[in-house]
Parts: structure tokens; C-alpha cells; sequence
């Protein structure tokens, strides 16, 4: 077993940035009840969402979004739901009784709408009527098993379809069992796939050069398939020209070779969006910053209360922003793919 102790011990040196802070048990989650799993995920989360500084609240809020939604059983995903909202409510600088007092003009995680529509079952001793009125607004809860609202699926088509788009460029055959992670995640899926293309299989590389990068005249052995290993040298980066470009140097098995890789940390453009206007009710912004994932509307569509305007996706978590009242799209701000900040306009009505 030290065998194992002395493992372990040398591999957490390469892990430790990405540690939640919490080397020790403590008395405090008997009050937050975060299961332990969820919380080296949230405080990455809200440090990304630019609430590091605020996470002791983010904690406190847990405890008080479990008590609103009813105590929940927390589990994955239940316990993020709990998580989101949280985030949710600290980002926005709400409490539990302003979300049933304003609930009607808000726009919710995803993950919240989804968990009280049903989608991850019933909760034990059912839903807080209210507030599932209030977060789901139009849409019909299910008051049965999720699966039994499930379309039936051609699996031999659909997965030939699957292959059709991703079989480009993937390293290996596609197997039903990719076909079923993209269903479950496809998000995830298209997003790990377009990565792969554009830097290739990056797991073969060693964790500490993958994370840290290499040292000037350092070594490492690359097992790039089963029985063929190459060793790798990096001899000297240069200085960047005018367009950011560093000229890096290295050999691969004795041969001499260079490559021109942008680096991405000098002349690193700041892009301020426009930000809504508070006192003008038709213009509608980020509720939180991260990446605007679907603009669901066009210039001069007709909409309607609660239909869907746009995604904002951050740290797996998605809130889909609805319209507050019945209008016309005026304008689109911002494209899909853009990274936004909170109260950033995305679209205005007329």
C-alpha cells in the first residue's frame, strides 16, 4: 500500500492547481450539505463565472436553494441543479424571496427548468407547486418516468448519420458507444470532437509536459500508438514577430524540426460589448457572463412571453433567456460564440 501512498503523492504535485481548496473533512457541510464530489467542481465554477471572492456566499446560497426547492436528495445531477441555481442567484445578487416575488420576469439555468419539468424524475415528496409554476411558467410539467416522453429512435440510421459527421479525422472507428455519449452529451461531444481536429490526440502526452509544457533541452518519451514511442527535445522558442508568431525548435527522434505556433498570451485584445440599458425594458442582456451558445432569434421575428431568445453557456451550465413580454426582435447584437459578460445587450425589441 505505500507503494501506492508514494504514487499518488508524487501525481497530486501535477494535479494541485486544479484542487477545490479542501485538504481536510469539516463540520460546515452539515449546514451547506454540498456533496463533496460537487464541491471541488464548484468553486472552479464560480471562480470562472468571476466569483471567487463571493464563494463563502455561494455556499451559504446552496444550503438556502436545497431549503427552497424542497431538501433535496443530492446526487448527480440534482446536486448541480442546486449548484447552478446558486450561482444563478449570487451572480444576480437575489434571494429566495425575490425569486418567487420576480420570478415571472427571470430566466433561469437550464438544468432548473429541466429538473422541474421532471426531466430527472419526481422528486421525493414532489415538487414546491409555486415555485415550479414560477420557474417553468408555460411549459407542462411531466407527472410521469421522463423516459416514457422519449421519441422513438432508429438506432442503425441514426447512428450512420452520426458516423457520416464525425468520422472525419477521428482517430479510430466509430463505435455505438461514441454514438451514445453524443445523445447523452452533444454539446460536449461536438466540442471534444472539433478540439481533437484541431490538435489531434493530445492524452498521449506525459501529464506533467501536457499541463507545465517543457523545459529548454528536455527530454520526453511519446508513446504515440502501441509500440511506437518517439522521443522529443525542445531546443529554444524565439521571440515573436510582429504577429505574435515564436518560432519553436525541437527534434523529434534526432531530426531537427521547428514549427511557428502563435502565442496567445502577448497583444491580447479586450473586446468591451454595449451593456442594457436598466431603465429600458426592451433591451435584453447576459444574466451572467460566459459564451453565447444560440441566438434562437432573427431581426423583425415575432415573439411571445417566455418564448426563447438566446443560450448563455458557462461551465456546463446553460440559462436560456426568454422575452419578458409579447414584441418583435428590433435588433441582434451579438453572435453565436461570443463571449459575453453580465448585463452585456444581446438583443433589444421594439
Amino acid at each position: 500500500l505505500n507503494k501506492f501512498s508514494n504514487y499518488w503523492e508524487d501525481v497530486r504535485e501535477y494535479y494541485y492547481p486544479f484542487e477545490s481548496g479542501l485538504k481536510a473533512g469539516t463540520a460546515e457541510v452539515y449546514q451547506h450539505e454540498i456533496p463533496g464530489g460537487q464541491y471541488s467542481n464548484l468553486r472552479p465554477q464560480a471562480e470562472a463565472l468571476g466569483l471567487g471572492d463571493r464563494f463563502e456566499e455561494v455556499k451559504q446560497m446552496y444550503a438556502q436553494v436545497n431549503t427552497l426547492f424542497g431538501d433535496l436528495i443530492k446526487v448527480t445531477p440534482s446536486s448541480k441543479v442546486v449548484g447552478d441555481m446558486s450561482i444563478f442567484m449570487v451572480t444576480n445578487n437575489l434571494t429566495p424571496q425575490d425569486v418567487l416575488d420576480n420570478g415571472a420576469t427571470l430566466s433561469f439555468p437550464a438544468s432548473v427548468i429541466s429538473f422541474f419539468k421532471g426531466d430527472l424524475g419526481q422528486a421525493y415528496g414532489g415538487f414546491p407547486k409555486k415555485l415550479q409554476k414560477i420557474i417553468l411558467k408555460n411549459e407542462k410539467a411531466y407527472t410521469n418516468r421522463p423516459n416514457a416522453h422519449l421519441d422513438a429512435i432508429d438506432f442503425d440510421a441514426e447512428f450512420k448519420d452520426f458516423a457520416k459527421k464525425f468520422k472525419k479525422n477521428f482517430p479510430r472507428e466509430l463505435e455505438m458507444e461514441d454514438f451514445l455519449s453524443y445523445l447523452f452529451y452533444p454539446k460536449v461531444f461536438t466540442d471534444a470532437s472539433k478540439i481533437f481536429n484541431k490538435y489531434g490526440n493530445t492524452a498521449v502526452i506525459p501529464t506533467k509536459n501536457f499541463f507545465y509544457g517543457m523545459k529548454i533541452h528536455e527530454e520526453i518519451l511519446i508513446e504515440i500508438a502501441p509500440g511506437k514511442t518517439i522521443i522529443v527535445e525542445l531546443l529554444s522558442v524565439g521571440k515573436p514577430n510582429e504577429k505574435g508568431e515564436r518560432t519553436v525548435f525541437f527534434k523529434v527522434n534526432g531530426q531537427n524540426r521547428f514549427v511557428e505556433v502563435t502565442d496567445k498570451s502577448l497583444n491580447i485584445e479586450i473586446v468591451e460589448n454595449q451593456k442594457v440599458n436598466s431603465e429600458n425594458n426592451k433591451e435584453i442582456g447576459a444574466p451572467l457572463q460566459g459564451s453565447l451558445y444560440k441566438v434562437l432569434v432573427k431581426k423583425g421575428q415575432v415573439v411571445k412571453q417566455n418564448d426563447a431568445l438566446f443560450i448563455i453557456e458557462a461551465m456546463k451550465m446553460e440559462t436560456t433567456v426568454v422575452a419578458n413580454e409579447n414584441g418583435k426582435i428590433n435588433k441582434v447584437y451579438l453572435k453565436e460564440g461570443t463571449l459575453v459578460g453580465q448585463d452585456d445587450l444581446v438583443v433589444e425589441m421594439e
